[in-house]
């Protein structure tokens, strides 16, 4: 018997994305508008809420520096630079954040679960990379619900399949501390002090009403 699920995002939660999706949002917008930003600017679009697709982020970046692409296009691009031809993509430079033994231990407490914003075709080759014998179930991905993050969606088919559990939810951004208040899913936020955003991340997640906020999850065992 465990004492419920702990379901995750994946991206800055699970996995240093950093250097992948981040990364790749940079390379996109230079691309297509010969401007470089920061990472610092990301995090800017990703505190106001509303940007947790990625594609969306890179296009309304490309347009508000005057450059007017098809959204399509900036998808096309955006997955060529990701993914590569399975030996280049910038998807490889991802890290595992969780400490060896550290979720396994966490697995005989809780069952542990996923919901994020990637689709499959983009978390399965990192789970298949880093996961080894961990299993995450359920996973609700991009695809599989109706609305995207904020909306409440992927955390309510969760809740909604085992009525008598508890539940709590990891996440590193505004959209999924809303997310989880939209579900009625207790948050807790991930605010790494690496980012140079840090303080104001805490804040945020504070503010939304996260029940706690980490470094990341390594530091789980010791709040539960």
């Amino acid at each position: 018997m465990t004492e419920g699920f702990l379901i995750f995002d994946m991206d800055g939660v699970l996995v240093d994305v950093s250097e992948s999706y981040r990364a790749t949002i940079v390379r996109t917008v230079e691309d297509f508008t010969g401007k470089r930003v920061s990472h610092e600017l990301i995090q800017d679009y990703k505190n106001q809420g509303g940007w947790n697709d990625d594609w969306e982020l890179s296009h309304r970046i490309v347009g508000d520096f005057g450059v007017q692409v098809e959204f399509d296009e900036i998808v096309r691009h955006f997955n060529r630079l990701f993914l590569g031809d399975g030996a280049d993509g910038l998807i490889l430079r991802e890290s595992w954040i969780a400490k060896p033994g550290m979720l396994e231990r966490l697995s005989y407490r809780f069952q542990l679960a996923i919901y994020t914003g990637r689709r499959q075709y983009e978390l399965a080759p990192t789970l298949e990379r880093f996961g080894g014998g961990l299993t995450f179930d359920p996973i609700v991905t991009a695809e599989m619900v109706a609305k995207l993050k904020p909306a409440p969606d992927g955390l309510k088919q969760i809740v909604e399949r085992y009525p008598r559990e508890h539940f709590w939810y990891v996440g590193d951004t505004i959209d999924d501390c809303r997310c989880a208040n939209a579900a009625g899913v207790p948050f807790i936020g991930v605010a790494s002090p690496s980012n140079p955003q840090h303080a104001k991340i805490d804040f945020l997640l504070r503010a939304e009403g996260a029940i706690a906020v980490i470094d990341d999850i390594n530091q789980l065992e010791f709040i539960l």
